[in-house]
């Protein structure tokens, strides 16, 4: 798992329990407070904020777990995975684009970056140089023919390389 990628998701999580461990408590006891329960708006919302908390920390958990049980080995040396960086032709835009398939948390389209479980990166897992992909949108079906793939192992190797020099 990439590091900036883990302390962001570390950072969510301390957050998170430090809110559902100090603060939550002390606004439901200060809204308890209040008296009448069944009417008491402010002690309503914050259970609701401690029942989503609780939720959003069981998800990053999750995903944590999730990131952690990634094996670099496994990703393929020869088609588009997570870490690859793809140029492709848009054949309904008439352009060439590069894509890089990565995490969920860290995409972002206006810089290129995609995540493997968007239509555009489920599209294009798997596929090799020469391979054509139909991403399926609202606006219709695109197809991406796959000009150039540097793979996360090739960016390795280079990274690599250049240390040396």
């Amino acid at each position: 798992m990439p590091e900036h990628i883990k302390k962001k998701l570390l950072e969510d999580i301390k957050q998170l329990e430090h809110e559902l461990a100090h603060e939550l408590p002390a606004e439901i006891k200060k809204a308890a407070a209040l008296g009448d329960l069944s009417e008491n708006a402010e002690y309503h919302m914050a259970k609701q904020r401690q029942e989503f908390v609780n939720a959003r920390l069981g998800q990053l958990k999750k995903r944590m777990a999730e990131l952690s049980l990634v094996n670099l080995a496994n990703i393929p040396h020869d088609r588009v995975a997570f870490g690859s960086t793809v140029e492709v032709f848009d054949t309904s835009k008439d352009e060439k684009i590069e894509y890089k398939l990565v995490t969920s948390e860290e995409s972002d389209v206006s810089k290129g970056l995609i995540s493997t479980t968007s239509p555009i990166g489920r599209a294009l897992i798997g596929k090799q140089v020469g391979d054509t992909a139909t991403v399926v949108t609202p606006s219709g079906n695109r197809e991406l023919e796959v000009l150039k793939l540097t793979t996360i192992h090739d960016e390795a190797a280079a990274a690599a390389e250049s240390a040396e020099k």
